[in-house]
């Protein structure tokens, strides 16, 4: 069974107070910045829905342990960067794959599920033994296989990620990947992310 990983690869280096900088040219305040001045005045954006401001942070993450039906959703967010692990060109013949839980929990769906993933390893097998090339034996992988992908987005992409895949109806295995990406970005910019919530019992993110 694989475990979503978020790993950050990098992040704007102090993100909050650079927002403040950046958000006070609108009132031409810079006088007002201090010692945390950047905590009450990034409460109030967020407070206020001014969240452009947020734009100027971003935060590169390596995504693993994930399978490409979670990725199919995570790319319909258009405002980030990605790049995914390439089927075309990465050879898939030992393949792993994301069981979910309600069938790994049913004897009778997993039997079904375990015995697909070997029909479709062998299905490639066989493939690349006739010497068809990868870029056309991927066509039989199934979307369970796992992958992995880096993104990359600015902070106010993140702050809507998180509450769009965190709520409780969000599909499980992108729900828990936005979560692990909420805890890191919380100990990095606590003030922007600090109005969600993670319930762990129920994994799911909650706005406070």
């Amino acid at each position: 069974m694989s475990t979503p990983k978020a790993e950050l690869l990098l992040i704007t280096p102090n993100a909050e107070k650079l927002i403040e900088t950046v958000g006070r040219t609108s009132y031409l305040s810079f006088d007002k910045q201090g010692e945390d001045t950047e905590k009450r005045f990034i409460r109030m954006l967020i407070k206020n829905g001014h969240l452009s401001v947020l734009e100027h942070a971003y935060a590169t993450f390596r995504i693993s342990g994930v399978s490409r039906a979670m990725t199919h959703q995570l790319v319909r967010h258009r405002l980030c960067s990605f790049i995914q692990q390439s089927q075309r060109y990465v050879d898939e013949s030992n393949f792993h794959y994301v069981e979910p839980d309600s069938v790994r929990d049913n004897p009778e769906a997993h039997s079904i599920f375990i015995d697909f993933m070997d029909k479709a390893r062998q299905a490639y097998l066989k493939l690349n033994s006739l010497k068809i090339k990868k870029e056309d034996a991927r066509y039989v992988l199934p979307n369970a296989v796992e992958t992995q992908i880096v993104v990359t987005a600015n902070f106010r992409e993140w702050r809507h990620i998180i509450e769009l895949r965190g709520k409780p109806q969000s599909q499980w295995e992108i729900r828990r990947v936005a979560i692990e990406i909420l805890k890191i970005l919380k100990n990095h910019a606590p003030t922007v992310f600090g109005d969600f919530e993670i319930d762990e019992a129920k994994e799911i993110v909650k706005e406070v």
